[in-house]
């Protein structure tokens, strides 16, 4: 490990003094590095018009089943805010029309980081796009026929989705936003505001058919599970974050988050559907971007006690693991080919300002880079513009998110 992730790690601790650092180091080393703007064989495929596009995280495609039309955000400001008060467009690119862009809805709940959790609703992931909204002053979740414009108004925001589009879980929205700000929605006040371990719900259950809602884990059922001394403290914040079904389904992840002060610990819990046979995955202090790579084993970019930081390649309900590629150390956000043959991850701005997205194999270890990209200062820290690559459904061609040109824009890069 470099000097640089050593103590880019020992900082993650603390992030308050880490922004600061940070970006007193990437001017100074920026100021002597060269300049590139973009590397790749790299396609825009949303409109130069002034408005900021983006489509959000790693976790979904933008693509429709026939890989003809892209869904994306449309913004005039994601640099001043990380959860803006303002409406966004949801829009709909037609690729074979000349990238027409189509206006079919707008949002009040989204952020720069995650968006609305706008995608296209399984299982013809072609008919029907669901997103978050903010209505009468509740979250909710909106159902969106293509074709017709018909809504169907479900009463609680999703998270995620099982791809049969039957069942979604939630998550409180209100106290992430207060707890961080990028992945949350300022509309609606936080009713567990100043209490360090509500006695409340923390992950919902959500049918999608019928709109049914209902209480699945609360914040006490993490705290209590295996408890370790760090989150027993009064003081202590907790939180949890990140929520994805595996590919059948029948089980889930989650990040169960606590502070103490300004350090953070984190450990990956995994779960029935139906809040049964919890399983501490990851218990080593940190774990960040993870990804279902079947219905049985996980990626994710975490902290080993013995191997330190890095992409680790997990069994579900097991401590069985293996390090991927030992030389990366950086955080990325990593998501497994629809033929579960290689891996794409994307890295945080260099020295340079410059991030690029790799395409690996398990056993590979260099990999290749197939796109590089600049991002200018104003995009940094909360308002960031993290790449989140994103697979087209036939593996093809993958989608992210870059600032290069000056504003945030939907790119593509094929993939050889």
């Amino acid at each position: 490990m470099s000097i640089e992730q050593k103590v880019n790690y020992q900082l993650n601790k603390f992030p308050a003094i880490k922004k600061i650092i940070k970006r007193s180091y990437q001017l100074v080393m920026y100021a002597v590095s060269p300049k590139i703007k973009s590397e790749g064989n790299i396609t825009c495929v949303s409109p130069d018009d002034g408005k900021e596009y983006f489509f959000g995280y790693y976790d979904k495609s933008p693509w429709d089943i026939s890989g003809r039309y892209m869904l994306c955000m449309r913004a005039n400001n994601t640099w001043n805010d990380v959860s803006p008060k303002e409406k966004a467009d949801i829009v709909v690119i037609d690729l074979k029309n000349k990238n027409k862009a189509k206006k079919i809805a707008e949002t009040r709940a989204w952020n720069v980081q995650q968006a609305c959790m706008l995608q296209w609703l399984g299982p013809d992931f072609s008919s029907k796009v669901i997103y978050n909204d903010c209505r009468n002053g509740k979250f909710c979740a909106v159902i969106l026929e293509i074709k017709t414009g018909k809504e169907h108004i479900i009463n609680a925001p999703v998270y995620t989705i099982t791809s049969d589009g039957k069942t979604a879980l939630t998550l409180d929205f209100s106290r992430l936003y207060n707890l961080r700000p990028g992945y949350g929605y300022y509309n609606v006040p936080e009713k567990t505001k100043g209490i360090s371990l509500p006695d409340a719900t923390a992950v919902w259950t959500v049918d999608i058919e019928c709109g049914q809602i209902k209480s699945l884990l609360k914040y006490n059922d993490f705290a209590s599970f295996q408890p370790r001394k760090e989150m027993l403290e009064k003081s202590v914040v907790h939180k949890v974050n990140h929520l994805m079904f595996s590919p059948n389904g029948k089980r889930f992840m989650v990040l169960y988050r606590w502070f103490n002060g300004q350090r953070k610990y984190t450990r990956l819990i995994t779960c029935n559907i139906d809040g049964t046979d919890m399983y501490v995955l990851s218990d080593d202090d940190m774990v960040s971007h993870c990804f279902w790579k079947n219905d049985e084993e996980i990626l994710a970019f975490e902290n080993k006690y013995e191997g330190g930081p890095g992409y680790y390649l997990m069994k579900d309900k097991t401590q069985e693991y293996k390090h991927l590629w030992p030389k990366y150390n950086n955080d990325g956000h990593p998501s497994y080919s629809p033929d579960k043959e290689r891996i794409v991850m994307d890295s945080y701005p260099n020295r340079a300002r410059l991030s690029n997205i790799k395409i690996m194999r398990e056993n590979e270890i260099e990999g290749k880079v197939i796109a590089r990209v600049f991002s200018p200062f104003k995009y940094d820290n909360d308002t960031r513009c993290d790449l989140h690559p994103r697979w087209s459904r036939d593996g093809k061609q993958i989608s992210f998110d870059a600032v290069f040109e000056g504003h945030r824009g939907l790119y593509i890069v094929e993939v050889d």
